[in-house]
């Protein structure tokens, strides 16, 4: 399994990619339950670092730079 620095250190796609792979293994059902549970914790630590990239990127997609420096919020205007 990966230190939590390392999996910080992939990219979102990568990580991804892994817990796709954990989820695949453990819908097999051919997992020990020791090793399950392992996969399990591995898989929803991933699942936390993705949902926080996505925050992260979210965030930094829905601010304006105005000319003068000021950030402001973007909106949509209906």
């Amino acid at each position: 399994m990966a230190t939590k620095k390392e999996e910080q250190e992939l990219t979102f796609e990568e990580n991804l990619e892994k817990l796709e792979s954990i989820v695949k293994k453990l819908e097999s059902g051919e997992v020990p339950l020791d090793n399950a549970i392992a996969e399990f914790t591995e898989a929803m630590k991933l699942a936390k670092l993705c949902d926080e990239k996505l925050k992260t990127a979210e965030e930094a997609i829905t601010k304006l730079v105005n000319k003068d420096g000021t950030v402001n919020d973007f909106q949509v205007e209906e």
